[in-house]
């Protein structure tokens, strides 16, 4: 086990740019094989990345938002599915974190632990004696090939005849994995479904997710006054999850102007295609709505950084934002994407060129219900026409 010590922010982001060609070179056997590659994930292991939210008592680096995010989008500039799995497992510790520390000393202590999740409730947790008796199945479950904890949402019934929705901790060794991840975007994710037929669970295992996820009322009292686990979950998990889109755009900039050099534009008589007006404003609009997208990235990032610690609350205006923020990174590195796509010609459709490949993650996790562009503007607009946000996932 190689142990990694805390680490200057620039040095974080540092390690995951030097792992970019390694992830580059095994990219086409992770889309084939749908998962990371054992040489990736011990890069990444190695390298600290998937320590960014584990707690420093356990060893974790416990980088700010701006170095997880600048790292994550490093990775996805390699390989989206890379990125948004990376930042999956990311997330899953920073959940982990909020359980109450004996869980979090179980599930932390190997120390190569790794933890997955999914947000949407799917499945029932029946009360029983000291816990509860789990059943269901989530599907989208990122990482979960490669994960030893897991994180669900499930339902909690309550006395009078509702439900209540509730983060549970589960070991993968009492789930059952259903190889299910056939897509067309972010093939590499591993994102299947997974299934609790009769688990039971202890109750210190059971984490109310309202007002612990979406109040910041949880139950650590080690991470208490950690600003890491002060911030809220939903602006946290839509900056981390947007970050890939953001390398994903970089990654095209960069593969599109090195193959420009020696193309042309076919049936025209442009020998050279970086001679052509319409090859500079498409190379320009594209820059532009990189940097756009890097702007609110970081100031998503920025936002949580600059709250946690302070003891201010975060106002449903904020909170909104937050999610509008990660919603146009990820329309405008997909719009991005799209233009230099576009330029590129006949020849991208290989699929021994990138483009194509990144085109179609890029449309995937614009997809994503937490990610999707128009669901997120319009709940910002609600809030800022003084309505409610319609969502319980803010």
């Amino acid at each position: 086990m190689t142990i990694i010590e805390a680490s200057p922010a620039p040095e974080l982001v540092r390690r995951a740019t030097d792992l970019v060609d390694l992830i580059r070179k095994h990219a086409p056997w992770q889309e084939e094989n749908r998962v990371l590659h054992d040489e990736v994930l011990q890069g990444i292991v190695d390298a600290g990345l998937l320590k960014l939210r584990v707690p420093a008592r356990y060893g974790g680096n416990v980088a700010d938002t701006r170095t997880v995010v600048d790292a994550i989008a490093e990775l996805g500039r390699g390989d989206g599915s890379a990125g948004w799995t990376i930042g999956t497992l990311t997330l899953g510790s920073w959940l982990a974190g909020l359980f109450p520390d004996e869980v979090q000393d179980e599930i932390f202590a190997d120390p190569d632990v790794r933890i997955c999740g999914s947000v949407s409730p799917g499945g029932i947790a029946a009360p029983a004696d000291g816990g509860v008796i789990l059943n269901g199945e989530w599907h989208f479950n990122t990482g979960a090939p490669h994960a030893t904890w897991d994180v669900h949402s499930a339902l909690l019934p309550t006395e009078d005849g509702g439900f209540v929705p509730a983060a549970i901790a589960v070991p993968m060794s009492d789930l059952t994995i259903v190889d299910d991840w056939h897509t067309v975007g972010l093939r590499a994710t591993g994102s299947v479904t997974t299934v609790a037929k009769d688990v039971f669970v202890p109750q210190a295992r059971v984490l109310p997710m309202l007002p612990v996820l979406m109040e910041g009322r949880h139950l650590s009292k080690e991470n208490a006054d950690a600003q890491a686990w002060q911030a809220p979950f939903m602006p946290l998990a839509a900056v981390v999850g947007a970050a890939p889109g953001l390398g994903m755009a970089r990654a095209v900039q960069e593969l599109f102007m090195a193959r420009l050099p020696n193309r042309k534009i076919t049936y025209t008589n442009y020998e050279k295609q970086n001679e052509a007006p319409l090859t500079h404003l498409q190379v320009a609009e594209a820059a532009v709505k990189i940097d756009e997208a890097e702007f609110h990235l970081h100031r998503a990032a920025g936002r949580i950084d600059g709250k946690t610690g302070t003891g201010e609350q975060w106002s449903i205006e904020e909170r909104a934002a937050a999610r509008m923020d990660a919603g146009v990174v990820c329309r405008l590195a997909k719009e991005a994407v799209d233009v230099l796509n576009t330029a590129s010609g006949g020849s991208s459709i290989y699929s021994g060129v990138p483009i194509q490949r990144i085109e179609r993650d890029i449309q995937s996790l614009n997809l994503n219900g937490i990610m999707h562009p128009n669901t997120n503007a319009e709940t910002y607009g609600r809030v800022l026409c003084g309505l409610e946000p319609n969502t319980t996932f803010i």
